[in-house]
Parts: C-alpha cells; structure tokens; sequence
C-alpha cells in the first residue's frame, strides 16, 4: 500500500486539474474523504474541484469545503481534466459517473475499501480491511510525509467516525482506534461530529422511525428482519430522506437476525436497499452486488427498480 500511496502522490504533484468525485448521495466517509483530499490539493496549489452527481446533505455541511461540492456535469466532462480521483465507490456505476467518463482522457485513480471494488482505476488504492476510505486516506497522507491538518482531520474523522458507527461496529478494529486517536490529536473536532451526526434528530424524525420500526417483520426460516420507507411517509412526516439514516445501523442491534434490511422508496419507480449483519458466516455484500450494488460483507447497500413489495420478493429468494 505505501508503494501505490507514494505512486499516486507523484502523479498528483505532476497534475495540472483535478476532479474528486465522491458516490452519489455521499455519506460521512465519501464527503469526509473527499474533501480532505481537496484540502490535500489546495496545499499543494492544484485546480482542483468536487464533483457528485447528487448534493450533499446539508447534515454534513459542517465539513470543511462540503458547500463547494458541484452536481453540474460539465465539471466531470470536462476533456481538459487530467485526473479524476474517486473515493469511497465500488465501481462506477454506483458513483454515477459511468457514462461521463466514457473515452475520457483522464487518469483514473480509485481510493476505497468496499470489498466489491472492481479495481476501475488506472491506479487502485483498494484497502477492503480498513474501516473506512477515510482510515486508508490517513495512511496516503503518512506514507508521504504530508501533514494532516485541523480540517483535514475533522473531514477524516468524520468518515472513521460514520463508517463505525461512533466505534460500535463490526469495523472498529484496532486500526480505526489508533486512527481516530491521532486524528483527534491533529485537531480534529470529535464534538462538532457527535453533535452534527448522532444528536441531529428532529421529533418528526423519530415518529417516523417509529412508524418504520412499526412495519419490523421476521422471516424466521431465513433469518431476515426487514422493514420500509415510502415516499408518503417522507411527505407526511415533513422529513428529508437524509434523516433516516441511521436506522439501518439501528436494525443491526437486533437478537436472533441474520441479516437486518430496510428498504426506501425513490424516485422513478425505483428502491434503495440497506443489508446489515453481525454474523461472520453472512456476506451481504453478495447479496447487495446481486441487485446492482455493493459494500462490506457486514454492510453493504443498493439501488433497483421495482416497487419494495417486488425487491423483496427477490431478495427473499436470494436470503
């Protein structure tokens, strides 16, 4: 890994314009990565910019550079940029950029630690062991004697911190713990993370919680506990459908489940799929890879079409 770290760094120094691309709809990690690796680029004075083919939530607004993150596709097509940089994505099919970048001239280097990754870039940065892209991130930045400032480390922390579950999951290794210290010995800002990412719920957000941890069903002969999210209930409830992240996370606190699902309904007829585990013997990112997605073998996610009554027909029959 430092070899392939010390590799991209040389290749970043020659650079002239750099676009960051985080996946779509990005969460803690992705963002986090993203935008310490932009704050990584402004030391060393390139043109750089963020790209995502959706906003960020305004729930991770606090991160340093998140409000510069731009949707409008020119800045991926752009044939003049010479260097894409992708964090945190399986393939790019997922990130969304698949048909942008089609014969674009760009080097292509792909930093993440979703076991699914396809090795897509022309330099692969793939850690499936680290807790998180933001982990492998502090680890670029060691291998090359780089820095980690306060916003650096604040946009780190916050993607260990997510991508853990606050260091309750089944990712917090003895790694994760050792990162986050450091990073939190760099400046980064632990208090400002709890504050924006675990105690940010609003009353409507919990009464909706309490309405899809009403719909809980248990397929006992299959081990799946699963519930779902409509478009209605987003509309009735007045709440964004960033507020219910979480409950996924939530889901896998349950006793006597093998895999834990939520399932939310999206625009265009399709669903957005969420596996949690906390058994060894399961691999729910086969299961998510099998529908379109991809992730970690205890979490892992995806996007489908259908209504949540035909997904989950068809992922009963994959449990």
């Amino acid at each position: 890994m430092r070899h392939i770290a010390q590799q991209i760094h040389a290749h970043i120094q020659r650079a002239h314009k750099i676009v960051i691309v985080p996946h779509q709809h990005p969460d803690g990690d992705a963002l986090g990565a993203a935008t310490a690796f932009y704050e990584y680029l402004l030391t060393l004075g390139k043109d750089a910019q963020i790209f995502c083919v959706t906003p960020a939530t305004s729930k991770l607004h606090f991160l340093p550079h998140a409000k510069i993150l731009s949707s409008l596709t020119p800045v991926i097509s752009d044939k003049t940029v010479d260097t894409i940089v992708v964090v945190d994505s399986g393939d790019l099919r997922y990130n969304g950029i698949a048909e942008f970048i089609v014969d674009h001239p760009a080097t292509i280097i792909n930093i993440d630690h979703h076991v699914t990754n396809e090795r897509y870039g022309h330099i692969n940065l793939v850690n499936p062991t680290a807790s998180s892209t933001c982990e492998i991130l502090y680890h670029y930045f060691y291998h090359n004697h780089i820095p980690v400032n306060r916003r650096m480390a604040t946009s780190l922390l916050t993607g260990l911190t997510t991508d853990t579950g606050n260091f309750t999951n089944s990712a917090t290794s003895a790694s994760a713990l050792s990162v986050g210290g450091e990073l939190i010995r760099s400046g980064g800002n632990y208090q400002l993370i709890n504050d924006e990412t675990v105690r940010n719920k609003s009353v409507d957000a919990l009464r909706l919680w309490g309405v899809v941890l009403s719909r809980l069903k248990h397929e006992e002969k299959l081990g799946i506990t699963h519930t779902f999210i409509t478009k209605a209930d987003l509309e009735l409830y007045k709440v964004p459908e960033n507020e219910t992240e979480g409950i996924a996370n939530f889901l896998n606190n349950l006793d006597n489940t093998r895999i834990a699902l939520i399932l939310k309904e999206t625009d265009g007829n399709t669903v957005k799929g969420s596996f949690r585990t906390t058994r060894d013997d399961v691999d729910v990112s086969a299961m998510a890879k099998a529908l379109g997605g991809g992730g970690h073998k205890k979490a892992a996610g995806f996007n489908t079409v259908g209504t949540i009554d035909e997904v989950l027909k068809k992922i009963l029959t994959l449990g």
